[in-house]
């Protein structure tokens, strides 16, 4: 089976995966009253000393603005609160709460088992290509000599 056929670009091949992967994560976590974004956030946040606000959003791969929607709908669902950070007094850290933590461990699972199921299905050394060629495609990016 030649997939990369099935797609006239490479990046439309990325993008009908992560299409893919996003919408079954986001099925999965309706079925427990969340989202993706609210769970990669949560994923996002460290579960024991808390994370500065301003660290997440580049974790996430998103814009500060973008994610300040997020953080609030996460606040507002009592699943972190927000605390003066005591090395940086103009910063807050997002702290998660009891049932934030375990939003966060459900979300955990479900990347966990994906990547399980994704790993029992495809040889290692194609994984290892795959990891090869997409750390690649990042870099060429990140660098700027796409379009000079």
């Amino acid at each position: 089976m030649q997939v990369v056929n099935s797609y006239p670009t490479i990046d439309a091949l990325y993008r009908a995966a992560w299409q893919a992967i996003a919408k079954m994560y986001n099925e999965e976590a309706s079925k427990h009253g969340t989202s993706m974004a609210t769970g990669l956030a949560l994923l996002s946040i460290d579960p024991v000393n808390g994370t500065p606000s301003t660290s997440i959003a580049p974790k996430m791969g998103m814009e500060a603005t973008s994610l300040s929607r997020t953080l609030k709908t996460l606040e507002n669902k009592g699943l972190i609160i927000r605390k003066p950070n005591p090395d940086d007094g103009r910063s807050v850290l997002l702290k998660l709460t009891k049932e934030g933590l375990e939003k966060r461990d459900l979300s955990k699972s479900f990347v966990l088992e994906f990547n399980e199921k994704v790993a029992q299905n495809i040889d290692i050394k194609k994984l290892e290509t795959f990891r090869e060629v997409s750390e690649t495609i990042i870099e060429l990016i990140q660098s700027k000599n796409i379009y000079k």
